[in-house]
């Protein structure tokens, strides 16, 4: 029997000799960086929301709901959701790059309505194509990377994916948050919007090369080398659906942790930063804690995504989903500048181990064929937590008080990491 090679070249008659397709990140490493540098601009642009968007509804616009408040989240989490099924479904059909360009399309108009928004809706059509340029945008710098890479460093793959956006969006926050406290809440903190939808534009337009063939080269490598998952490759997109969301134990797993996880991450962008200004903190401080939490994020997943291609997939995910819940549960025990962002760093840290890890367990367990839709339905229900998870925050924030909302969502949050406890499996 033939050993593997973590590089595999096309035969002959699949592709030009002259220039064969390889898989791998030593391989690919000049689109892989190129799309590392796009999925950053495609963080900075949420990242414009972080710390300035809640502060605004109150400031400028008098809405004291906080279930309002959180609408433009609402709209941004089902939105996204949905354009990430799109995304995986259609890069499947039509290949990566033109839902990748179509994406930036959509989040041009972005920082000009915040910037001259009249009324609150205006801030909810801006998260609607917000969500759509997210969704499109995030789902096919994850495809591609995970097409160039192969079978192998999946987990060290979509670390570096996720470091760049998280980091980006947390510099991004980082600074609206200081341009407003100078400046004020408008127009200056989402101007460096603009920049960063033409960048991503352009780059994704003239520079950005397809890698759909290399999915369809993995998949033809699988029946080659007789792979377990090969009888399977061949689905529709309803067997796909049921099978990512449901009847999978370890894709249900994942889904859920998504989920869950997203919740928790609507809470604390859009509830937190106004539970702190009302607890006496400045503008400066929140948009530290705001930074913090995705800058923890981002870099630890440096190390999280690789050490899941060695440790496994299931422990990792856990504890991070326990780790969240005690970080979370600081801002409801504690308080204090410090102590806050002590919390945020935990949840920070929680999240790395997390996120990067579910993307590799989808890539475990689906077959290359269809795993880009696997992806798309896994993120919509990842995604789909940001809207769950602002309207119960801000349900329960009217109810019963913004800390009781936040403790709520923290114990679901423990739940979740029990539920991938007990049914998930090792995909390693």
């Amino acid at each position: 029997m033939r050993s593997r090679r973590a590089e595999i070249q096309l035969p002959s008659t699949s592709i030009s000799t002259a220039s064969p397709l390889k898989l791998g990140l030593l391989a690919n490493w000049q689109q892989f960086t190129l799309l590392v540098i796009v999925n950053a601009f495609v963080g900075a642009m949420v990242g414009l929301e972080r710390t300035v968007v809640p502060l605004i509804a109150e400031a400028d616009f008098g809405l004291t709901s906080k279930s309002l408040t959180l609408s433009f989240i609402v709209s941004f989490g089902i939105v996204k959701a949905l354009a990430n099924l799109f995304a995986g479904r259609f890069s499947d059909r039509i290949g990566r790059k033109q839902i990748l360009v179509a994406g930036w399309l959509f989040a041009l108009p972005v920082p000009f309505l915040i910037i001259f928004a009249q009324s609150w809706g205006w801030i909810v059509l801006a998260n609607l194509l917000l969500g759509v340029n997210q969704g499109l945008c995030w789902s096919t710098t994850v495809i591609m990377k995970i097409d160039l890479v192969g079978p192998k460093q999946r987990g060290f793959a979509m670390g570096l994916n996720e470091f760049a956006g998280y980091l980006a969006l947390s510099l991004s926050a980082l600074a609206t948050g200081y341009l407003a406290a100078t400046y004020g809440l408008r127009p200056a903190p989402f101007l460096p919007g603009i920049v960063f939808a033409l960048s991503g534009l352009i780059l994704s337009v003239f520079f950005v090369h397809e890698t759909h063939a290399h999915a369809k080269q993995e998949a033809q490598a699988s029946v080659r080398d007789s792979a377990p998952s090969s009888a399977t490759s061949k689905l529709s997109f309803r067997e796909i659906f049921w099978l990512t969301s449901w009847k999978n134990r370890n894709l249900f797993s994942v889904s859920q942790a998504g989920m869950v996880n997203n919740m928790n991450d609507g809470m604390v962008w859009g509830l937190v930063p106004i539970l702190l200004i009302s607890a006496g903190l400045s503008v400066e401080q929140i948009a530290l804690i705001a930074a913090v939490y995705p800058g923890v994020w981002s870099v630890s997943q440096l190390l999280t995504g690789a050490l899941s291609d060695y440790w496994g997939r299931k422990w990792m995910i856990a504890a991070g989903m326990w780790l969240q819940s005690i970080g979370i549960a600081l801002f409801v025990i504690a308080s204090g500048f410090w102590i806050w962002l002590g919390g945020a760093a935990l949840l920070g840290i929680g999240t790395a181990l997390v996120y990067p890890t579910l993307l590799a367990a989808v890539s475990d367990v689906a077959h290359a064929d269809w795993r880009a839709t696997s992806v798309g339905v896994y993120r919509l229900w990842r995604d789909m937590g940001y809207a769950v998870g602002a309207l119960t925050a801000g349900l329960l924030a009217d109810a019963f008080g913004g800390w009781i909302a936040i403790a709520a969502i923290g114990a679901l949050t423990f739940v979740s990491g029990v539920i991938v406890a007990a049914v998930m499996r090792e995909t390693l």
